[in-house]
């Protein structure tokens, strides 16, 4: 007995000794090097020295002593942080010879002092996520004298921005980039990215922006839109700045810009102008989506139908979107204005835009259109002149009644005026190469469009946490008048012999489309962690649509009425919304749930064949999302959303049209609706001492009972037919999926990042009967590096390879499958008496397929030499080669409903330009460099 208690003791005094040994304290005190205040708050936080994740956390005491216990032994990172002040690194290792590891005073500097020093040098997060925000620190990135916000985010890791300024972040391309959380002129993200100076942001953020009753309530609706928001330092918000630049080149190119930016107090003024032809077509015309028309019906988020602007007839009002076809002449201009006062609990955030674009160009089409007995060849050749006249005001004023209460109103109106010309000679051949169809088509149109929106919104906070009433009202009006001509001459080779059909019109369409939508939402908490929003609406919604088409008479007047081609209906919907969605929010989870559901009372009038046409139907939105927040740097998402597609009015009842003969629309009002369901997961990841970066995101959608075309095409003239019907036992599938890790590599001080994307579709329909399944998949991946050496040179290149699938099943003539290389390459040099050389060089291969038996390659090159002036450095003269080897042919391949297409078209080619650029400057405090 003596023996087994004396062996339990000295168990027991190993254990403790043990115990002892591997319990380690970490401590020390906070203390301001220039005045030796103590620095009470200061953030303490002791990292794994392996991967940088978090082991303790602590705060400061009030006189600057904190105590951090229970480490255990191996190599860890001490990192201490208070604001305004330079960050404390400290790696170091505890072992069984050391208890407490005492700093004894930790000297921290404040930034002033470092800032007078002109250039920071250390370690500093670069990169915080905080739940779905990621915020990049400028700080720790190169920022040049007169650089911009584009120059600055393309040093982040996961971001690419394009020679047109278009921003890619984690793979998905940025709508809105926001300036102290409010707009800037609009929906523009270009107007900040290239507007604003580098050396004003204090941070960038990246987030998926909800809707603002979402971001009230704080329950995802499910709206989200990829956003940038650029806070600025405090000293950068008085005095102005801008640019003006102009050149003139060769082939009688030009470019003139000129922005300036007024900042005082809370108030903000900016302006800007643009005009030119070498493809700056003004810094954006992304309205289109919002406000502008698209072909077919369009359908709101609850299942209610407008009459679309275009309809089905080619008569398209000209969006004023320049997307590298053709050649474009573009002058606009905008004013901008936002202030905020009456103690921040009042602001105007206003915008007016003018501008005219028109493009002209030439296409040209190659398509196969596979049939189970065969194949036909088609070649068009298509001509394009475009131009459009456009102006926009918009306001939003916001007011906090009181500290629960607050009304936030939105109005906009737009005036848009645009002419088109269409040119097409077309031709059809069989397998054979025997001629079976030509067209010679010309349309010429005009339209007048006025478009008006208000948008309401009331938020009340009450007593009890969590507690809200919010009510949104949303009024929308657009008209649209439009007049054209319509001209076809149509030549079918048939087995009985050469038939001619000629077509010469003028047609007048008159389209309303009047919605008023009413949400109201009231979140309660049920417990400390979860929480309801039940929200009820009620959508009024009609329109009418009077198309008419007028054959000419023996007197030359168009005074005869086609009544085949001449319709004129209304519409008039009643909308009920109600849903409710859950959300558990406990410690680093958070979890939404829920649903919505959308009853419709759908009545159209056909006022010319006194008909009318009713039909009632059930939408139904579901919704879920799980979000975990392992550590402040590393965040993971998963995402659900389904939602029920009804028949549009195009696919139930299409307006007859004439514009195109060989391709005809015919309606099915026994079409059945579809149900979507989307999966979506995000994960992200971030290293702060090895600068290591990685990003995933992905998404599948597929559709069950899935609303599809069905086409019969003679094989002996090239006719085709469409209606649209459902398929019960197939579905239809999206996917994306893209990830990149990128990290600097010590000793030659090199940014490193590699990268893999893949998205694709298939889709169904019916060839001749036969059951078609369609595959466009693009599957990819790269490296990318970059470098910058201060005052002496940078340079970033990305490149990689890319496979595409593009087959249809039918007939099985061959596929367009084929490899493909992508590049892209830019970079400076700093050279003597303050010279600049710099280049860009974009490089693209499309290989050889079964269908198209040629290669595609080119490199589109860029290059500039400048000479920067005066001590600043912010007045350049600049001379310019664009696409110096002439290469700049535009060119795509698609695959859809059976037909694999392959276009080329004109854009813009090699130019010389000689260019002024004029930076300038005078706002308050601040340092010119930083690192």
């Amino acid at each position: 007995m003596k023996r087994l208690l004396l062996s339990v003791c000295f168990l027991f005094s190993i254990f403790s000794y043990v115990k002892a040994q591997t319990q380690h304290t970490i401590k020390g005190r906070t203390i301001d090097t220039a005045s030796t205040t103590l620095l009470s708050g200061s953030t303490i936080a002791i990292l794994n020295a392996k991967d940088s994740t978090l082991v303790k956390f602590t705060r400061s005491a009030e006189n600057g002593t904190f105590e951090v216990n229970g480490i255990t032994n191996g190599k860890f990172i001490l990192l201490v942080s208070y604001p305004k002040y330079a960050d404390f690194v400290d790696h170091f290792t505890l072992d069984s010879t050391t208890q407490v590891k005492d700093y004894g005073k930790i000297n921290l500097t404040g930034m002033a002092k470092l800032l007078a020093d002109v250039i920071i040098k250390g370690n500093r997060t670069a990169i915080k996520i905080k739940g779905d925000t990621t915020e990049f620190d400028p700080k720790a990135y190169n920022i040049e004298p007169n650089s911009k916000v584009e120059d600055l985010i393309k040093q982040f890791p996961g971001i690419q921005v394009d020679k047109d300024g278009k921003i890619t972040a984690q793979g998905k391309t940025v709508q809105k980039v926001l300036v102290d959380g409010e707009e800037f002129f609009g929906d523009d993200p270009t107007l900040v990215t290239k507007n604003l100076r580098a050396d004003m942001v204090e941070s960038v953020q990246l987030y998926d922006k909800a809707s603002d009753q979402a971001s009230f309530t704080g329950i995802d609706d499910g709206e989200k839109t990829k956003t940038l928001n650029v806070k600025l330092k405090e000293d950068k918000k008085n005095g102005y700045f801008g640019k003006a630049q102009a050149g003139y080149g060769t082939d009688d190119y030009y470019t003139g810009q000129f922005m300036f930016n007024k900042f005082w107090g809370k108030k903000k003024f900016s302006a800007y102008g643009i005009l030119g032809n070498n493809g700056t077509v003004g810094l954006g015309w992304d309205d289109r989506d919002k406000y502008g028309g698209s072909g077919g019906m369009t359908m709101s988020d609850d299942g209610g139908m407008y009459f679309s602007i275009s309809g089905s007839d080619d008569f398209d009002s000209y969006d004023g979107q320049y997307n590298g076809q053709g050649i474009p002449v573009a002058r606009t201009g905008g004013l901008h204005f936002d202030s905020k006062w009456n103690k921040d609990k009042e602001s105007l955030n206003t915008n007016y835009k003018i501008g005219s674009i028109r493009v002209t160009g030439d296409r040209n089409t190659i398509s196969q259109n596979n049939l189970s007995s065969g194949i036909i060849n088609n070649v068009s050749d298509q001509f394009n002149d475009n131009d459009m006249f456009r102006q926009k005001l918009d306001a939003t004023y916001e007011i906090k009644i009181d500290t629960t209460l607050t009304l936030k109103v939105s109005i906009d109106g737009t005036l848009k005026e645009s002419n088109t010309l269409n040119n097409f000679n077309t031709s059809s051949r069989d397998g054979n190469d025997d001629l079976l169809n030509t067209t010679k088509r010309s349309l010429n149109n005009k339209v007048n469009e006025q478009m008006f929106n208000m948008n309401a919104l009331f938020t009340k906070k009450f007593n009890k946490k969590g507690r809200t009433l919010s009510l949104n009202l949303n009024q929308a009006i657009t008209k649209s008048n439009s007049d054209g001509y319509l001209n076809s001459d149509n030549t079918f080779y048939e087995t009985t012999g050469v038939r001619d059909s000629l077509i010469n019109q003028y047609k007048v369409n008159d389209i309303t489309n009047s919605a008023f939508k009413t949400n109201l939402a009231y979140t309660e908490p049920l417990s400390k962690t979860l929480t309801v929003i039940v929200n009820y609406g009620l959508s009024l919604m009609n329109g009418r649509s009077d198309r008419k088409s007028f054959n000419q008479s023996a007197s030359g007047n168009y005074d005869i009425l086609d009544t085949q081609f001449s319709n004129d209906y209304e519409l008039d919907q009643i909308i009920n919304q109600a849903g409710a969605i859950f959300n558990y929010k406990k410690g680093k989870t958070v979890i939404n749930f829920g649903s919505k559901f959308s009853g419709v009372n759908f009545k159209q009038a056909d006022l010319y064949n006194n008909r009318t046409y009713n039909r009632n139907f059930i939408n139904y939105m579901p919704q879920a999302s799980y979000q975990y927040r392992f550590s402040q740097q590393k965040s993971f998402r998963l995402s659900y959303n389904g939602n029920t597609n009804q028949p549009s009015l195009e696919q139930i009842q299409p307006v007859r049209v004439n514009t195109d003969p060989l391709n005809i629309s015919l309606g099915n009002p026994d079409l059945r609706p579809s149900f979507r369901s989307n999966f979506n997961a995000n994960y992200n990841s971030y290293k702060v001492l090895t600068n290591q970066s990685i990003w995933m995101s992905g998404s599948y959608t597929f559709t069950a009972n899935p609303i599809v075309s069905d086409v019969k095409t003679d094989a002996t003239t090239g006719r085709s037919t469409y209606q649209s019907v459902n398929i019960t036992d197939k579905m239809t599938t999206n996917f994306y999926a893209y990830a990149q890790t990128s990290r600097k590599i010590k000793g030659i001080d090199i940014n490193v990042g590699v990268n893999a994307n893949a998205n694709g579709s298939s889709s169904y329909n019916y060839i001749n009967g036969d059951l078609n399944n369609t595959k466009n998949y693009t599957y990819g991946g790269g490296i990318n590096i970059s470098k910058y050496v201060e005052k002496k040179y940078n340079f970033y290149s990305r490149f990689g390879p890319t496979y595409n699938v593009a087959r249809a099943s039918v007939g099985r003539f061959g596929n367009s499958d084929g490899w493909g290389w992508d590049g892209y390459a830019s970079g400076s040099a700093q050279l003597p008496a303050k010279f600049e050389l710099s280049t860009d060089a974009q490089y693209q291969f499309n290989g050889k397929t079964q269908t198209f038996n040629e290669n595609f390659e080119r490199l589109i090159w860029n290059a500039s030499l400048s000479k920067k002036f005066f001590k600043s450095e912010n007045l350049r003269l600049s001379m310019s080669v664009n696409d110096i080897l002439n290469q700049n042919v535009g060119f795509s391949r698609t695959a859809y409903n059976g037909n694999i297409t392959q276009s080329s078209y004109t854009t813009i080619m090699r130019y010389f330009m000689f260019s002024v650029i004029w930076d300038f400057n005078k706002m308050g405090g601040g340092i010119k460099t930083q690192k």
